[in-house]
Order: structure tokens, then sequence, then C-alpha cells
């Protein structure tokens, strides 16, 4: 008599992962608002390295749990799950951050762009006014919490697309 191995499904893996890419992204934006570096460029783009590697994670987990077997769609799935759950927390605790513990980010922000802008010198200040005007309207209130979810899911499909591309590994459909 043959057993069956074991099996994880792909919400239960994606939930996990979410919740844990979730949180190492609050860690990493707390530390980030805290030093100041909200601003940095090269530390905001290292801060997607957190969700790759989430969802680089949750694909391996799954294949352990699986027999070493993912098909494409399931790779997929896990990922924008796991973008759902963790872009959920990540947008939550931006926005209780910047309006309840240092409403200051949003302005520090904001003024740091401006004075990017006013050095590249390819904009009128009327341009710049109207362009930072936009950012504050976007960067500040509920409308803050659906962007960052937007943005968060978006970027979990296209990442997801990619690395279940690479990770996948269907089960042989003659066995």
């Amino acid at each position: 008599m043959q057993t069956a191995t074991p099996s994880a499904s792909t919400s239960s893996v994606a939930l996990r992962y979410g919740l844990l890419t979730g949180l190492v992204g609050i860690i990493y934006m707390f530390v980030t608002f805290a030093t100041g570096q909200e601003s940095n460029q090269p530390v905001s783009w290292f801060s997607l390295v957190i969700p790759i590697t989430g969802v680089y994670l949750a694909h391996k987990a799954f294949k352990q749990l699986n027999g070493g077997f993912m098909s494409y769609g399931q790779g997929v799935g896990i990922g924008v799950l796991l973008s759902v759950v963790s872009g959920v927390l990540s947008s939550v605790f931006n926005y209780v951050y910047r309006t309840i513990i240092d409403p200051d980010v949003t302005t520090r922000t904001v003024e740091a762009a401006r004075a990017k802008m006013e050095a590249a010198g390819t904009m009128s200040d009327a341009q710049i006014d109207q362009a930072m005007a936009m950012a504050s309207k976007f960067s500040s209130g509920p409308i803050m919490l659906i962007i960052g979810l937007v943005v968060s899911v978006l970027f979990g499909l296209l990442t997801s697309l990619v690395i279940a591309a690479i990770t996948k590994n269907p089960k042989p459909e003659f066995e």
C-alpha cells in the first residue's frame, strides 16, 4: 500500500509567507523612516528585495511540502496572495506611521522631491508646485492605503510571473 505524501495548499503557504514578508517589510520601513532615509533612492530600491525573496522562499517551501512539484499557476497564485497579505500589512503600517506616529515623514519626502526637481532645473516653479500638490494628495489619507495595496499586488503579480517561470516544477503528466 502506497502512502500519500502530505501536501500543503497554496493558500496556507501564501498566507504564512505573506505574513512573514509583511512583517519584514514593516521592520525595514520602520528603520527607514526612523533613520530619515525615506528619500534615499538606493534604500528605497533595496526594499524591493523583500517581496522578491518572500515569493522565492514561499515557492521553495511549497515545493518541499509537495514532493518537489509546483505548477506555474500555483506559483503565480502563491505570489499574488502573498503580495495581497504583505501589501495590506505594509500599507496599513505606512498609513498609521505617516498619520499618527510621525506625520512629518510625508512633508520631508515631498520637500526632498521638490529639492531634487529644482536641482534638475527641467521644470518651472509652477510645474513643480503642481507636481508637489499632486504628490501630497496621493501620499496622504486613505488614498495612500489603496495605492499602496494596488502597487503591492501589481508588483507581486509581475514578480510572481517571473519567479514562477523559474521555480516551477510541474508533475509529469503520465505517472
